[in-house]
């Protein structure tokens, strides 16, 4: 290739020009038959996106990504340029990549004319052959397609009918390449008219220039659902004229949304050495963009990115890095207290109905994460409802009496957020019945994980009612339901709505 300097040598060495889509298929068959990962880091889409975006590759079709927020849409796109070879050439200096064999522009086409085999050659990465654009109002025909130079014309004394005059928009200089429109329904639908003539025929019309440019582009959208708000639409015709419309989705396991987030989360190596995240904070954590994609007070038609768990998950590490650093502690873990840190990271990335903008962004989230608390506790411990209204001399004894009725006799807990690991200890151990329970429940836990699992245990008993939890600024302060209940007016309520112990 360093050798290829001119046309000549091009045609001396054998190399035969294809198109971008051509291109792209056969890299993609080679990849498929040595059984190497396509699209690398894509979770959860090995049996419904990925294939079917190879298929739309294999059929050198244009390709619409249809779906919510944060569903990797764009990522695939960028990926493709992997499938590209890794050098092209093309006629030096072109603006739109002019193959050497086949020159679209006036620049290329006069060259090759005045200097044959002479015509100088340059290589072009695949890197370089990417090109995207954010579809907002404002973006004009000009913007993608190209228009009338005038400083050019006057600079270069040319009519303003000479092909020359005129400056390309980002597609025709995207030429024998991957070219992506990220939201295309936010384009007007003036411009996507535009796009008619580039998907049909190949080709560029700009004002009265009778100018045919065959352009050799892979065209990659990307768009939420039509129905999303108030947005706008893809016109009919324009969708018509796309090949391939590929619906994405989110991950419908949470093992795969789980590795998406530890995948994505960008935790300082310094928080990696001091901070331990454990693997139930995980769930908990993963579980709330669950239960955000159910809630009533969710905007299902806007979703739940997945940037929710992640920015969440960066923001409890942090919560535990901050309190390890006032203490001066060489290491800790992340307790379920510090999940109070990452309500900053759920209220900014829901969309409320009505309904959840009346409970306030703030309660919304603090309802999705006690939710999330509820679920994933029930994964780890017996369940607190299957042991109420038990009759007395059930065969089945509540592993939580001891417990609650160390609440009952008016004791509460009170855990710091910013408290030390050792008062943090201190403060569980003093609960009867807690320290017992977990030692039965997971006897091969380290100390750690044990009292990570005592805490557990006192969140999820309140997440069920039994106990009564009242976060504060700094803390988080649990004691006897009823009493709770009682104290703040509600009515005394009879013995037998209480759990039988």
């Amino acid at each position: 290739m360093e050798k290829i300097k001119t046309l000549g040598d091009l045609k001396k060495s054998g190399y035969q020009s294809r198109s971008v889509k051509e291109e792209v298929r056969q890299n993609l068959i080679a990849k498929l038959k040595r059984k190497e990962s396509t699209f690398p880091g894509i979770i959860g889409y090995d049996d419904t996106v990925i294939p079917d975006t190879e298929r739309a590759l294999l059929s050198r079709h244009n390709i619409l990504f249809l779906g919510l927020r944060g569903q990797a849409k764009t990522r695939m796109a960028r990926q493709m340029t992997e499938l590209l070879d890794d050098f092209i050439p093309i006629i030096a200096g072109s603006e739109v990549n002019d193959d050497p064999f086949h020159p679209l522009s006036r620049h290329g086409r006069d060259l090759v004319a005045q200097l044959g085999d002479k015509t100088p050659i340059e290589w072009l990465p695949r890197e370089a052959r990417y090109g995207e654009k954010l579809a907002t109002p404002d973006v004009s025909v000009a913007d993608l397609i190209g228009d009338v130079d005038p400083i050019k014309a006057a600079n270069e004394k040319l009519s303003y009918a000479d092909e020359r005059v005129i400056h390309f928009g980002i597609i025709p200089r995207s030429n024998r390449g991957i070219f992506v429109i990220n939201e295309l329904p936010d384009l007007q639908p003036r411009i996507q008219v535009a796009l008619f003539n580039i998907l049909q025929e190949g080709d560029i019309q700009i004002r009265g220039f009778k100018v045919r440019m065959p352009l050799d582009i892979l065209f990659v959208f990307t768009a939420n659902p039509e129905d999303y708000t108030n947005r706008g639409a893809i016109v009919t015709p324009l969708k018509d004229r796309i090949e391939s419309q590929i619906i994405t989705h989110y991950p419908k396991t949470l093992e795969n949304s789980l590795l998406i987030t530890e995948q994505e989360a960008a935790v300082h190596a310094e928080q990696q050495d001091l901070v331990r995240m454990p693997d139930i904070v995980k769930r908990i954590i993963e579980q709330v963009s669950f239960e955000a994609r159910g809630s009533e007070y969710v905007d299902k038609k806007s979703g739940v990115s997945a940037r929710l768990t992640i920015a969440a998950y960066e923001n409890a590490v942090s919560a535990a890095e901050r309190r390890a650093i006032l203490h001066k502690e060489k290491s800790t873990q992340v307790r379920i207290n510090d999940l109070q840190g990452v309500i900053p990271g759920i209220t900014g990335k829901i969309e409320l109905v009505y309904e959840g903008e009346q409970e306030g962004p703030l309660q919304v989230a603090v309802n999705l994460l006690e939710k999330s608390i509820r679920t994933i506790f029930g994964q780890y411990f017996p369940n607190p409802d299957a042991f109420k209204k038990r009759k007395a001399g059930a065969a089945d004894v509540n592993p939580y009496r001891a417990i609650v009725q160390w609440f009952d006799k008016g004791n509460t807990l009170q855990l710091l957020q910013d408290t030390t690991d050792k008062a943090f200890e201190g403060a569980l151990m003093q609960v009867d019945g807690l320290p017992d329970l977990v030692s039965q429940l997971f006897p091969q836990a380290n100390r750690q994980e044990k009292l990570l699992m005592m805490e557990m245990v006192l969140h999820g008993l309140s997440a069920y009612s039994l106990l009564s939890k009242k976060t504060l600024e700094k803390e988080t302060r649990f004691s006897d339901l009823l009493g709770t209940m009682m104290n703040f007016g509600s009515g005394g309520t009879e013995e037998e709505d209480e759990e039988e112990i």
